[in-house]
């Protein structure tokens, strides 16, 4: 490869990664979010089960003036209000939690684990059902939000390299170093390293997205990644293979989904066509 030095760029797992106007916001928004409800899951889970303890205790000092439905509706907002932070176990103990201290404190005989009245058992069964369907729609809304935020960042990534490529005033180092951090984001990865230079016996990522190495096929969906070797991206235009990416993904168990494997094959094709383009103006000058 005259005319092109061979390169080797490392970028480490957690680098930032530039996304570009409106969609890379809204995809760091839910990340954010996310985060704060994994470094506070323990808070959470302990607020969805003594909120309604708390809630029906104080209705208990109520009772000459409180209906039990009026009662049910507060203890199925807690429940909702649970099932909102997109935690489904949440959901589900402060409908287990409501259905036992509604009991407790607020069907007779009172103060007891034990429910007479026909209407009552029917409200605490209905209480908990409600309950778990409210979280798993609450789940599945936040699901479908964090799947709608991951295909914008994969569609702001491919684009902005596609602009850099098209644009063809920026050094391909430049384009090279973006493309690492948004593989590694993108699969999960520790680590991601460009060389121009071809590996060889090693697990290639093929443009189909499927993970292979000597004609066997890798379950990623199921396994993950493989940990004890790295796994090479060929960057390619134009049927040419212009160098290689080396995934690692050592430290933990990496399941990127198909479409997120695709997404990094095509960051890597557009690095190739980079390389490709910029061959003719270093061999003019």
């Amino acid at each position: 490869m005259s005319g092109h030095p061979q390169r080797v760029a490392r970028c480490a797992r957690g680098s930032p990664v530039e996304l570009t106007g409106d969609v890379g916001g809204r995809s760091i928004d839910v990340m954010a979010r996310v985060g704060w409800q994994t470094r506070h899951r323990g808070l959470i889970l302990a607020a969805a089960v003594v909120a309604p303890l708390l809630a029906s205790t104080l209705m208990s000092t109520l009772q000459n003036n409180l209906k039990n439905t009026d009662a049910d509706l507060v203890l199925v907002l807690l429940v909702v209000a649970a099932a909102s932070t997109g935690i489904r176990l949440a959901g589900v103990l402060a409908a287990l939690s409501s259905a036992v201290w509604f009991d407790f404190f607020l069907t007779a005989p009172y103060l007891a684990f034990a429910i007479i009245d026909r209407a009552d058992i029917e409200t605490t069964v209905l209480l908990v059902l409600v309950g778990v369907a409210v979280s798993e729609i609450a789940y599945w809304g936040r699901t479908q939000q964090a799947e709608a935020s991951r295909h914008e960042g994969f569609l702001a990534g491919v684009i902005e390299a596609a602009g850099v490529v098209a644009a063809g005033d920026s050094p391909t180092a430049t384009l090279v170093d973006h493309v690492e951090r948004q593989i590694v984001e993108i699969l999960n990865l520790d680590d991601c390293v460009f060389r121009s230079t071809i590996s060889s016996d090693l697990p290639v990522l093929q443009s189909n997205g499927t993970v292979a190495r000597h004609g066997k096929t890798f379950d990623v969906d199921r396994f993950g990644l493989p940990t004890v070797t790295q796994v090479q991206l060929l960057a390619q235009s134009g049927g040419t293979i212009r160098g290689e990416f080396l995934l690692t993904a050592a430290t933990h168990i990496a399941r990127p989904s198909l479409e997120a494997r695709r997404v990094a094959v095509t960051l890597a094709d557009q690095v190739a066509a980079a390389i490709a383009t910029s061959k003719p103006k270093e061999a003019s000058m």
